[in-house]
């Protein structure tokens, strides 16, 4: 029943891409700035710097002073956010939609005039080490929410081997004039896209956009990307890690799958759906509430720009063996690979496909969000009001294939994840 969402786009003459979606429902707009530039992009020994960036391009600029940035949006009835991953690096203002023009001016300050100084990079270097402190060395399975313990073992030659917060000593030993040369390569117009949704009209907004943004020059050319090749995983990698932070252990099955613009991306995502999403999903009956072996279960899939993941596990019930929590996910995967799934699961799925949908167009960060991935990882805006479609194409027989395709056993990394006790 959801209308198809309607948008306009064009480009400036620096190489700006802009995407409008006006929607008066509510007195609200988002102002969204995605940069491609991600963790993956990073010099080697210099990893973090996309996510170093995430924080540095808040402390301030020529016209904004240094650690005001929240303190405006706050006292002007927004709030905002930033985000980085492999792939990308995305800022967001949600404004009452008569600060639109604020939020316009506070982002085309980020773009061109933000104040890179030892202070800034200083403050931001102790900022990002506790950060990765709280998130990773010091939380439970936190090696695993971040895949530090996981993705170097599927990845050998790509940057997706390393995490998105990088190392701290890589940090520590740049300058800050490669800190500025970062900026100057990567966070520029021809490398961005900027998206206003929401309540706003469009003479004006068009006119502000033009006003703060087209005179931005551009500091680097147009970035060339090339895709660096992995090897096929021909063989189960074994491997042991150890955590001091947990008690329970992880059995984990880790697959390397294709880039999200491949078909066979929007397949995996319903293996996870089949096996963990809601209590009738086949682990969770099975390893849950049936035989009680599993604590916990879990499988997602990480779609991105070059190589995708797909993680399943579980945590054993106090007894269970990592070996019977094997077993159990093994005749799963068998399952999905040998039979169709059944006509009412089909239909389960379908309806979970919709309600993801609406829930993730109904708001106006979610869909500044997708319409931003869409163009820039897609080159298609309008997959917002495709993507729909792609899942509902899926066959029975298509994810029966997909499993056979891509959860094979000599494919994966086979984890098992204990604490440091044992």
């Amino acid at each position: 029943m959801a209308q198809s969402l309607i948008f306009e786009e064009y480009d400036l003459s620096n190489g700006l891409h802009v995407i409008l979606h006006r929607d008066n429902s509510a007195p609200v707009v988002t102002i969204g700035v995605m940069y491609h530039v991600g963790a993956k992009d990073e010099d080697p020994t210099r990893t973090g710097f996309a996510h170093f960036f995430e924080h540095l391009l808040f402390e301030g600029t020529q016209h904004i002073a240094r650690g005001k940035w929240f303190d405006i949006v706050s006292a002007n009835g927004g709030h905002n956010n930033a985000f980085t991953t492999q792939d990308k690096t995305y800022y967001y203002e949600v404004f009452p939609s008569n600060n639109l023009q604020l939020g316009l001016w506070m982002e085309a300050e980020r773009m061109l005039h933000p104040i890179i100084n030892e202070i800034g990079v200083s403050t931001q270097n102790s900022v990002v080490k506790e950060e990765k402190n709280q998130r990773i060395d010091n939380t439970p399975y936190g090696r695993i929410m971040y895949r530090s313990a996981i993705n170097p073992y599927l990845f050998k030659k790509h940057p997706y081997s390393g995490t998105v917060i990088g190392k701290v000593e890589h940090l520590d030993a740049a300058s800050l004039e490669e800190f500025i040369a970062f900026k100057k390569k990567f966070y520029n117009p021809n490398n961005a896209v900027l998206v206003v949704a929401g309540d706003f009209d469009t003479v004006p907004t068009k006119e502000w956009i033009e006003q703060y943004f087209a005179t931005i020059p551009n500091t680097g050319n147009a970035i060339q990307r090339n895709k660096i090749e992995e090897a096929p995983i021909t063989e189960t990698i074994e491997v042991t890690e150890y955590d001091p932070n947990i008690q329970i252990p992880l059995k984990l099955y880790a697959y390397r799958t294709p880039a999200m613009t491949d078909k066979d991306s929007f397949t995996i995502d319903l293996l996870s759906n089949i096996l963990t999403d809601g209590k009738s999903a086949r682990l969770y009956k099975k390893m849950i509430d049936e035989h009680q072996t599993a604590l916990q279960v879990l499988a997602f899939s990480d779609a991105q720009e070059d190589y995708g993941v797909y993680i399943m596990g579980a945590l054993p019930m106090d007894g269970v063996s990592l070996e019977t929590l094997a077993q159990e996910m093994d005749e799963e995967i068998t399952r999905l690979q040998t039979e169709l799934i059944s006509e009412r699961e089909y239909e389960k799925l379908q309806n979970q496909i919709e309600a993801n949908f609406v829930a993730q167009n109904s708001h106006m960060e979610g869909i500044a969000l997708s319409l931003a991935d869409n163009y820039t990882f897609y080159k298609d805006t309008n997959l917002i009001n495709k993507a729909i479609d792609h899942y509902r194409a899926i066959t029975r027989e298509d994810i029966r294939e997909a499993a056979r395709k891509y959860l094979d056993k000599n494919q994966r990394l086979d984890l098992n994840y204990l604490p440091s006790n044992l």
